[in-house]
């Protein structure tokens, strides 16, 4: 029997749309699923900048209240004995306050870097579809430290002023200033005097603003090993 060739040929011509539409369907189907864990990653992040804000006005208020109370103690006292045992009552309260905020706020930053590297790889994916959009995105492709800080709206060069205002080091410094004043009510309830007061004072602050930023140092070591970039630049 003779083979028919010309019988194959409606075959192929109705199996290429057919390959064709399923390349399309799985194409809106990656998209799909790119975009919802990108809208949910979003979100993500949101919620972690509402509690890291609410965090911190709370222990601000905590703060502004103690030393509204202090105030208040200092005038029915005229700075006595019961005053500063007043401060050693209230203010290790709000030091323990201002550390647990601290200690959020680091885990809050740790899932906002996570947030930026997911949404950057995402990123990368729809680039390696439609590349041709590359040129309208000012947020960036790559998943690595540069990457990160161009999606986080960073300045290219840091200096130290944008670091203290940031809200992590304003709380680590309030923290260090409210342990430098627990360190002085101590020496003046046992009335060591005002120079072993200050020198109390100056090192109790030098040690918590250190750990502090020992603490930092370590969560951003742990994220930068944890978060290893697929798409550097």
């Amino acid at each position: 029997m003779a083979f028919d060739r010309s019988s194959t040929e409606p075959r192929k011509e109705a199996a290429s749309p057919g390959r064709a539409a399923a390349r399309d369907r799985a194409a809106a189907l990656r998209f799909q699923v790119l975009f919802a864990e990108h809208s949910g990653l979003l979100s993500s992040r949101s919620l972690a900048w509402n509690e890291s804000f609410s965090r911190a006005s709370m222990y601000l208020t905590a703060l502004s209240g103690a030393i509204v109370a202090l105030a208040l103690v200092s005038q029915a006292t005229g700075f006595g004995r019961n005053f500063f045992l007043f401060g050693l009552a209230i203010l290790p309260v709000v030091l323990f306050i201002g550390v647990a905020t601290f200690v959020r706020l680091a885990a809050a930053n740790y899932h906002d870097a996570w947030c930026i590297v997911g949404m950057n790889r995402i990123r990368a994916a729809y680039l390696e579809t439609v590349p041709d959009v590359a040129r309208f995105l000012v947020t960036s492709p790559h998943d690595d430290i540069p990457g990160v800080g161009i999606s986080a709206g960073q300045e290219p060069t840091r200096s130290l002023i944008q670091f203290l205002a940031a809200t992590p080091a304003v709380v680590a410094i309030l923290n260090a200033v409210v342990a430098a004043a627990i360190g002085s009510f101590l020496a003046g309830a046992l009335e060591l005097g005002a120079t072993v007061a200050l020198a109390i004072g100056a090192a109790a602050f030098t040690v918590v603003l250190g750990g502090h930023a020992r603490v930092a140092a370590r969560a951003i070591a742990r994220a930068q090993a944890a978060l290893a970039p697929m798409f550097p630049s």
